[in-house]
């Protein structure tokens, strides 16, 4: 969501150079791509010491966050085929935890 806002920032016609200066100079920007590599590094430890199995389809779950708060915060449109695969992919990761060994 971060790196969706800031991206919008940059403008329509940003050359790569621009591009990469907003890395450091657009808040929202710098923010979500710091955030998205803290993420990385605790994706390294959980799949150090947890079932891939259970831990993959968990992060699954990113993508039911972000047709939420998508609607929410950028007014895009939720229809019928998004809220299906929204509800396909919680029911997967809650059948997928529920074989996950303890």
């Amino acid at each position: 969501m971060l790196i969706k806002t800031g991206s919008g920032r940059i403008g329509e016609h940003a050359t790569l150079f621009d591009t990469v200066v907003s890395l450091v100079t657009v808040p929202s920007l710098f923010a979500g791509y710091a955030l998205y590599g803290v993420v990385t590094m605790i994706m390294i430890l959980a799949l150090r010491h947890g079932e891939l199995s259970v831990i993959w389809p968990v992060i699954s779950l990113s993508f039911v966050w972000v047709a939420i708060l998508s609607v929410l915060v950028f007014h895009e449109s939720m229809n019928f085929a998004k809220a299906g695969g929204i509800a396909v992919i919680i029911t997967g990761v809650a059948i997928m935890g529920k074989g996950a060994h303890r």
